[in-house]
């Protein structure tokens, strides 16, 4: 039944400009006290004459973080002072959708700026299995081989989850460099996988490091920064935190990790889903921890004089999990409710982007790419046509970005948004929703506007026909 609270469930995409309480759209309510959301303004693009020089991409993903897990999304307890001042540099996406509901298909979705659904690596969710058909091949272009051959450096440090080796790998598909784990989830000290394989990579070859994972993963990104400093190319950073990711484990969990490992080393590698562990304040603990270390990179990005060629993107890989606070939507990670695929975004290119801003444009995980390729002047392949939309128009020139359908298919799901409407199946049960004024998906218009629901559903089937079948 729907939902009685009276918290805003939030605005139109074109809403926006009306007001700045307006400019927190469909997304989580910031909190009052957030000195962030009282100075946002609606976006708008810098005016400004000339070429745009090629930049470096800093592109951080968070894993399994929840439409608003973070402070300046409304979270009401966790602090992410370091992700909300990089809002403050930049632009905050209240839309933000990935392309995916678990980690792999989003992960595929970003790096081929396709939908998951056009490789047989993209149908699993998510890939769990060593084998030769579920990944990325390495003939497929990606955004760090299309960059590369517009003269980028590429660089990716912690969870790839595009395929295992030894058929797929980053340094396969594009990437100069990697660090780290080719799996989903690893035990943050002991690196088991939930294949019940050790899975900490130094490019190809296993490595050795016993500390808590999120450290690693900053001092290695820290170490990225320092080596790209000098060079005269720009480069393509990949730097993916497993964080807040289970199994449920801050810095100070290595009794915990020891306990987990000891039952995935006798055969139970589902230990590491953690079903038996976690709370809220443990959720707290891991989100803040991966801010700090997030401030971190960003202090190095600074330090070294970077910061100001640089775009920034931080975003999830797909909507919360157990222990996230996800208000206003419904469903988590695994569902193609707004729960499960709506997602902080944050892009953030100081003197070329305005400051302290909120979109409510939605935009998804393909578009990221497409904007990125554009940006570097890199061309797509046009044997791999992408899916999604270059923001370029929009971002640095002001126009409206052009009304298109967002599309997402799982195995057990299906949902397509054109404008505020949006189709579900869920099941066997079609739903209709206009999320301008029903972002939780309480009230399913379906029957109401038949005609709005066929045409969404035939536009899905449209796309549906272009991908591969689960098998």
């Amino acid at each position: 039944m729907p939902d009685p609270s009276p918290r805003p469930a939030g605005l139109s995409r074109r809403g926006l400009a009306g007001a700045a309480v307006g400019a927190l759209g469909a997304a989580a309510v910031v909190s009052a006290t957030s000195e962030t959301a009282h100075a946002e303004q609606p976006f708008q693009a810098i005016a400004r004459k000339g070429p745009r020089p090629r930049p470096n991409f800093l592109v951080i993903l968070a894993d399994d973080l929840g439409a608003a897990d973070l402070s300046v999304y409304g979270s009401p307890d966790i602090k992410t002072p370091n992700l909300d001042a990089l809002a403050a540099t930049g632009v905050r996406f209240t839309q933000g959708y990935s392309a995916g509901a678990v980690c792999s298909p989003t992960r595929i979705a970003l790096y081929t700026g396709r939908h998951p659904g056009r490789i047989p690596g993209g149908l699993q969710e998510p890939i769990g299995q060593v084998n030769d058909r579920d990944g990325i091949p390495p003939e497929h272009p990606t955004l760090a081989s299309l960059l590369k051959g517009a003269g980028y450096s590429t660089h990716m440090v912690g969870k790839w989850h595009g395929g295992f080796l030894p058929t797929f790998g980053p340094l396969k598909s594009g990437w100069d460099s990697f660090y780290g784990n080719y799996s989903g989830g690893i035990d943050y000290f002991s690196k088991y996988a939930h294949t019940g394989a050790y899975d900490l990579y130094d490019g190809e070859q296993l490595v050795e490091d016993p500390r808590y994972y999120t450290d690693i993963l900053t001092e290695k990104a820290i170490g990225v920064l320092r080596s790209v400093k000098d060079q005269r190319e720009p480069w393509l950073f990949n730097l993916n935190f497993t964080s807040p990711h289970w199994p449920w484990e801050g810095p100070g969990d290595k009794a915990v990790s020891d306990e987990i490992t000891a039952k995935v080393k006798a055969g139970n590698p589902q230990a590491l889903f953690h079903y038996d562990g976690g709370s809220l304040e443990k959720y707290k603990e891991m989100v803040e921890n991966l801010d700090s270390a997030i401030g971190k990179v960003l202090a190095e990005l600074r330090r070294t004089g970077q910061d100001r060629d640089t775009v920034v993107l931080f975003a999830s890989d797909n909507g919360g999990e157990r222990y996230s606070y996800n208000w206003p939507f419904t469903g988590v990670k695994a569902s193609v409710n707004e729960g499960g695929i709506r997602i902080p975004a944050i892009l953030s290119w100081p003197g070329r982007l305005p400051k302290r801003t909120v979109d409510d444009t939605p935009v998804s995980t393909t578009d990221w790419t497409a904007t990125f390729l554009e940006l570097g002047g890199a061309e797509p392949d046009a044997a791999y046509p992408l899916d999604g939309t270059s923001l370029v128009p929009h971002l640095f020139e002001g126009e409206e970005v052009p009304e298109r359908d967002l599309f997402w298919r799982t195995r057990n799901g299906r949902a397509l948004r054109r404008g505020d409407l949006k189709y579900v199946r869920s099941g066997s049960t079609d739903y209709l929703y206009d999320l301008g004024v029903d972002a939780r998906e309480q009230a399913n218009l379906a029957a109401k506007r038949p005609a709005d629901l066929a045409e969404l559903r035939t536009a899905w089937e449209k796309v549906n026909a272009t991908l591969l079948a689960y098998a």
